[in-house]
């Protein structure tokens, strides 16, 4: 879902909403989810013609998702899924996340 940004700092246009998956052991089909989130939002991006976007690490809050997996999986999808955004920014909560997201952009390449 798409709403407006209102007054955000720094000034954004939108923000794209997604849901992601709760970890509940890896077997439940929570990779293809997240990966999902991760595609659809590019989608979404791209529909209403956004130059720009910056993804969180999906899942790794709350819902548990392992962040190493999820590192691999943010990257590997967003690199595979055409899209005519620009520019994609990975952002790291901690340094734990910027390590991870780091480790998955040398993986994928």
């Amino acid at each position: 879902m798409v709403t407006p940004a209102f007054d955000l700092d720094p000034p954004v246009r939108y923000v794209i909403h997604t849901v992601g998956p709760i970890w509940e052991g890896g077997d439940r089909g929570e990779a293809d989810v997240l990966a999902s989130c991760y595609r659809r939002s590019l989608q979404v991006a791209g529909e209403i013609g956004a130059r720009t976007v910056a993804f969180p690490a999906i899942a790794t809050g709350v819902y548990g998702f392992p962040p190493d997996q999820a590192a691999r999986i943010a990257v590997a999808t967003i690199k595979s899924t055409p899209t005519t955004v620009q520019r994609v920014r990975l952002v790291a909560f901690d340094e734990d996340a910027r390590e991870h997201l780091q480790a998955a952009m040398t993986v994928t390449g």
